[in-house]
């Protein structure tokens, strides 16, 4: 068993950026810069936007932070959405989610400038990944694609099962890897809550490769996958006793498997890093660079 390390993965993604930034800004040109825009008082939300701000640093970037209260209305958010996306100063613009219950969270993703959207989750983009045209890619599948990119693990020709049909994973990953990408022309087999039981332990005990995104800790045993299986797990879970575990039940499944993602240190990381390189993305399509 080998681990997939997203640290040590995004690390070198974001090294990589920053000697681009860096060579950039000794041209004179200004920084890639990124604004976060964070609702209300959720702390989960607080710690993945600190570890955005963090790796921007890292990269080179500017960033900039609009807190704004749990009380504000949807038309005020899509205001300064609007107002964001004619900043010219802005590349990226990321709306954290999850969002008050009473914004609907699809309105404001649909707002967000195409051009704008390093989240990937604008139609536009989702569109054109899905047709293989050059778009943001939604930055968790894309982590993932970086991830199995990074330590070679190959994916043509693959038998791949996807766990969880959301728009933020489920169904980005697995267009990502049945399309013709660097990392991709795998079969891919995408399953859900609605897939009957024997059915999913059918698929899964013959993939090559697994990734589970259903936020149920432990849901994939050591009875559904098979030896030398690489199994990706998206879950971030946290415990009543405040431990973070994914869904995959790691110190039973590890030793079957070729390679694994820990949680943390694995998937979290790769997002992060995908959306620096979404970023740098925008960054060079406003300049016109390569």
């Amino acid at each position: 068993m080998k681990l997939l390390d997203g640290k040590k993965c995004a690390e070198s993604l974001v090294g990589d950026i920053a000697r681009k930034v860096a060579g950039y800004v000794a041209s004179g040109l200004r920084k890639p810069h990124m604004t976060i825009i964070l609702v209300g008082e959720h702390a989960p939300s607080e710690s993945y936007v600190k570890s955005k701000i963090k790796s921007c640093e890292n990269a080179g970037f500017d960033s900039a932070l609009l807190r704004f209260p749990e009380t504000i209305t949807e038309a005020e958010l899509l205001a300064k959405i609007e107002e964001i996306n004619g900043d010219q100063s802005t590349d990226g613009l990321i709306v954290q989610l999850p969002l008050p219950k009473h914004i609907n969270q699809q309105n404001i993703i649909n707002a967000i400038s195409p051009d704008k959207d390093i989240d990937g989750f604008h139609p536009t983009n989702f569109g054109r990944m899905t047709l293989g045209q050059k778009a943001f890619r939604p930055a968790t599948a894309y982590g993932i694609c970086k991830l199995l990119q990074f330590y070679e693990i190959p994916t043509r020709g693959k038998h791949c099962v996807v766990i969880g049909r959301s728009n933020i994973v489920g169904k980005p990953i697995s267009i990502m890897l049945s399309n013709d990408f660097d990392i991709g022309n795998a079969t891919v087999t995408l399953t859900h809550i609605e897939t009957p039981r024997e059915l999913l332990l059918d698929e899964t005990r013959r993939a090559d490769i697994v990734i589970v995104a259903v936020g149920i800790p432990g849901f994939v045993t050591e009875d559904m996958v098979r030896e030398g299986v690489v199994l990706i797990d998206v879950g971030i879970n946290r415990l009543e006793d405040g431990r973070i575990v994914g869904d995959v039940d790691f110190a039973n499944v590890k030793n079957k498997c070729s390679w694994i993602t820990p949680v943390p240190g694995g998937v979290g990381r790769m997002t992060v890093a995908a959306l620096m390189i979404n970023t740098l993305m925008a960054y060079q399509n406003n300049f016109h660079l390569s």
